[in-house]
């Protein structure tokens, strides 16, 4: 494969391929666009919320999940490392609805109900249950799969008689 020829130069100087520059400034732009019309042409307000939610991610968001990985993982130990996921995935999933709907699950939409009809006082239990399910699920699938990793151990081990 040539690495000096036109279509490695991108690679080289961008560090990825053309497609991926392609799909980051097409989101970039998509970003903005929604920014500039939620906001309402609020352009100081565009610029200090894109601002303020990259250095609340990354100066509070980043060390408080870094440093409750840490904490799951020495707890959990290193005889099977890759058993945190059966809780990340679920408390992942659980902070994404909760990011997505915290307004309604902290009944601070005063909007919402007028302009729906509905009430917001269902969001908080639903949240929670949401929640519980995804947990129990992740525990009940971690369950199934040390009970087949069992199985498949004692099949696979030769008999000493051999």
């Amino acid at each position: 494969m040539n690495a000096t020829g036109p279509r490695a130069f991108p690679r080289r100087r961008y560090g990825a391929g053309p497609l991926h520059l392609v799909l980051l400034a097409a989101s970039f732009a998509l970003a903005g666009y929604a920014g500039v019309r939620l906001l309402a042409g609020d352009w100081l307000g565009v610029v200090i919320w894109f601002a303020g939610a990259a250095l609340v991610h990354d100066l509070v968001l980043v060390p408080l999940y870094a440093s409750a990985d840490l904490l799951l993982r020495r707890c959990l130990g290193r005889r099977r490392p890759a058993s945190v996921n059966y809780v990340r995935v679920p408390a992942f999933l659980s902070a994404l609805l909760l990011l997505v709907w915290f307004p309604l699950i902290t009944r601070q939409a005063e909007r919402y109900e007028p302009a729906s009809g509905l009430s917001p006082d269902v969001f908080l239990a639903n949240w929670l249950l949401i929640t519980a399910a995804l947990f129990l699920a992740s525990a009940l699938w971690f369950v199934v799969r040390a009970v087949l990793a069992r199985r498949r151990d004692t099949k696979v081990r030769p008999s000493a008689s051999h």
